[in-house]
Formats: structure tokens, sequence, C-alpha cells
């Protein structure tokens, strides 16, 4: 069976603040790093995690072009080690990183603190935007990435060790 080609579909980088940190930080952060503006998460029930309705709990930023330089300066920052359970059944991965100056180009500012992220990556492969149509069609079984395929992936092109 010929198998088709496997390319990043986005990168979501997300920072929860909670009550703790302020969000401005983690915009500044997101920012900086994306090279892209960040938008902040409001609350969206009346009690999430104890904060009332409409306030700011996080920020999150989306990367479609030029995923890949973004997420190589990702992985140095895990330091190209993924775990298993990071992937799930549809080919996509997820990992934290613990502290923004972890990260390649980026350093300490004491104003900011220290804040860390999630990263989310979607996986797909062409033929997918008919997922993304007004009358949405299913993807068929022989075109939906496996976890496999999604591990065998970032082995190949970004030199990731999975354990």
């Amino acid at each position: 069976m010929e198998t088709k080609a496997v390319r990043i579909e986005k990168i979501v980088c997300n920072v929860g603040c909670g009550t703790h940190t302020p969000v401005e930080n983690a915009k500044k952060v997101l920012d900086s790093l994306s090279g892209r503006k960040s938008i902040i998460i409001k609350t969206i029930k009346r009690n999430t995690f104890g904060v009332p309705k409409n306030k700011p709990i996080g920020c999150k930023v989306t990367v479609r072009k030029g995923s890949e330089a973004f997420l190589k300066r990702m992985l140095e920052a895990v330091e190209g080690k993924l775990k298993q359970s990071s992937f799930d059944n549809h080919g996509n991965f997820a990992f934290g990183v613990k502290e923004y100056i972890d990260i390649p180009g980026m350093e300490y500012d004491p104003k900011i603190g220290i804040i860390g992220m999630d990263v989310c990556v979607a996986l797909e492969r062409p033929g997918y935007a008919v997922k993304r149509r007004r009358h949405p069609d299913k993807i068929g079984k022989k075109h939906v990435i496996t976890k496999e395929e999604a591990i065998k992936f970032v082995k190949e092109k970004f030199n990731v060790k999975v354990e």
C-alpha cells in the first residue's frame, strides 16, 4: 500500500494562567515566541475553576505558516524527546514546556517570571480539507493518520526520540 504524505496542519500553544499569573505576561511570551498575535481565553461558564464568568484565565496562539521551524524550536525545549502517550489515535500529539526560557532564542525577563505552556500539534494529509467544508464529509478509514504513522513522521522529520 502506498503511504500518503503527512504534514502539519497547525500548532496551538496554550498558557493557562488561572488567577496566579497575569494574563498580559503570558500574552507577551506567546507573541514574542510565535511572532503572531495571541488571544486571551476567558471563562465561559459561571464558575470555571473558581473563577467567575467572562474573566481571563489564559491565552493561546495558533501557528499555521512556518510551523515546521516553530515546532523544531519547541522540540528543542524538551530536548527532542516525546512520550508515546503524547500521541492520540488520530495523528495528533501534545507536550508541555515547563519554562519558556528553555526555548532557544528566548531570554528571561524578570517582569514576566517563569511561565510554562502546552504545545498541541495537529497533523493532516492532502485531502483533509473535506472536514473543513460547510457541509463536512468524513475522512476515509484508509486516509486517517494512525498513531504509528504520526510517530514515524515525527521521528523522520524532526529526529525526535519517542519513549
